[in-house]
This record gives structure tokens, C-alpha cells and sequence, in this order.
């Protein structure tokens, strides 16, 4: 960014900046933007020396990364996320820390913790989404003639989901569960015509990516992912972010799972229409 060149001054701008600037980013600058994005609590509020050990840099990269955008210095960066943080409704993040599962395990409690990271999600994902993103990859998987659907570990049960949707809603589509490491033979006669929706969080399985690299190179990858810096997200011709909330040690799929919905009745609407 030249320095005649305003810095954002709101989260909006700046994560946008961001997605545009990524791929020309040094590694250890994307390192503290993938950082950034998945922790605005963190950005807003801690020291310069506080936040680097978090995001595994030096300080003074915090202060390379905040100038490169065009701020001032790390603390004029800082003034965004803290913005960010005012305008947040209600203040999940203080019931979550207040629910923690040491201070009370009872069935009840954890179920309060529970249904709170869940709105969070929920909450977050209204906030990213936008209908824009949201008509392209609608637009890549009407098109489909097959949907390969592709997700592992905890995102196997929103990839179960949708291929149970997307049956109900007469949408052909292939489940690839990678049973026997055999997901590269399960999409090996996915066509141009077809698409793949894969779903992959951080810290990413690497099959998933693998598959979805391959097959970017013949047809198109709509991606559920976490971070605009996901391996997920260069494949993609369509990606859509979820940034699901955690309770205690557990991350939640409510945002993963709205989205799936989303994305099957869209699709499915689309399809019916005349």
C-alpha cells in the first residue's frame, strides 16, 4: 500500500485489503494477518510484545505488518479492532470466559456454554458472509451437473448433511468419505461439468486440500473454509467464511451447519426455478 493511500478504519476495509493484498504478502506479514482475523479480542487489547508471542513473530514485525497497511504504528491499527469489539452485540466473548467448563460442570452450565458459542457463530457468520460471496458459490453449484462433496474429521458431519440434502432436493451429488485413503479414486471421473464443495478448518487435513488442488485444475472448487489465508482459498473459484466460536476446548459447527442449509435450499431453489 503506497503511503498517499488512507489506512482502513474499519474491520470491513481491512479484512478486505487483506484478501486482496494476501498472495503478495512475505510469509511472516500473511502469518500475522492470518492472526489478526481470527483474533480481534487479542488484536484490540494486548501489548505489542503480548500479541507477537501469540502469533509466533517478532514485535517488530507487528509493527512492519501495522505500517505496510499504511497505519501509523501498531496502536493505530489496534484502534480497529477495537472498534470492532464496541459495535459487537451482546458481549458473547465475557459469557463464554464466565461458562468455562472448570468453574462448573454441570449438564446445565455446559449446555448455557454451549448454546452461546453457538449464537456467537451464529452472529459471526451474518457478519462475513456476504450475499455477494454467497450468489457465486450458489451460482457454481446450480451449475453442477455432479456435486462432489468433500469434508474430514470434525467437517465430515457437515459434508454428510449436505449430501443428504442435496439427495432430498433431487441434486446429484458423490460423498467422497476418503474411506481407505481412497478419495483421489472417488473423484478421479469428476468432470469439467461438476463441482466440488470441499469444507476444511485450520489446522486443515491435508488430504482435503490435496484433492481440492487437484481438481481446481478441471473443474470448479466452491470452499468452506476459515481464513481468507486458508490453502483452501487459492483453489477456490468461490469461498465462503466461517469463523465458528469455542467453548472451553470444543469449537462449535452451528455456522458450518446454517451455511450447509444455506446453500442446499439455495441451490435446490435455483434449480426449480423456470
Amino acid at each position: 500500500m503506497s503511503g498517499a493511500e488512507p489506512a482502513p478504519r474499519s474491520f470491513a476495509a481491512l479484512r478486505d485489503l487483506l484478501l486482496e493484498r494476501r498472495a503478495g504478502l512475505p510469509k511472516r506479514l500473511a502469518q500475522v494477518a492470518d492472526f489478526a482475523l481470527h483474533n480481534p479480542d487479542e488484536m484490540a487489547f494486548g501489548t505489542v510484545a503480548a500479541v507477537a508471542d501469540l502469533a509466533g513473530v517478532q514485535p517488530s514485525t507487528l509493527v512492519r505488518f501495522a505500517q505496510a497497511l499504511g497505519y501509523g504504528g501498531f496502536s493505530d491499527l489496534q484502534t480497529v479492532f477495537r472498534a470492532l469489539l464496541r459495535n459487537r452485540w451482546p458481549d458473547y466473548e465475557d459469557r463464554l470466559k464466565a461458562l468455562s467448563p472448570g468453574s462448573d460442570a454441570r449438564p446445565e452450565a455446559l449446555l448455557a456454554g454451549f448454546c452461546e458459542s453457538a449464537a456467537l457463530s451464529l452472529e459471526r457468520l451474518r457478519e462475513r458472509v456476504s450475499g455477494e460471496a454467497l450468489g457465486r458459490a450458489v451460482d457454481v453449484l446450480a451449475g453442477a451437473d455432479t456435486v462432489y462433496i468433500l469434508g474430514q474429521r470434525r467437517t465430515f458431519a457437515v459434508a454428510a448433511y449436505l449430501a443428504y440434502a442435496f439427495a432430498k432436493l433431487n441434486i446429484r451429488s458423490v460423498l467422497v468419505d476418503n474411506v481407505g485413503a481412497l478419495g483421489p479414486d472417488q473423484v478421479a471421473f469428476a468432470r469439467p461439468e461438476d463441482a466440488l464443495l470441499a469444507v476444511s478448518f485450520a489446522p486443515y487435513t491435508p488430504s482435503t486440500v490435496e484433492i481440492a488442488e487437484r481438481l481446481a485444475q478441471r473443474l470448479p472448487v466452491v470452499a468452506i473454509t476459515d481464513s481468507p489465508f486458508s490453502p483452501l482459498v487459492g483453489s477456490a473459484r468461490a469461498w465462503l467464511e466461517v469463523a465458528e466460536a469455542d467453548f472451553g476446548d470444543f469449537r462449535a459447527v452451528s455456522g458450518t451447519f446454517a451455511l450447509a442449509m444455506t446453500l442446499a435450499v439455495a441451490v435446490g431453489q435455483r434449480r426449480a426455478a423456470p
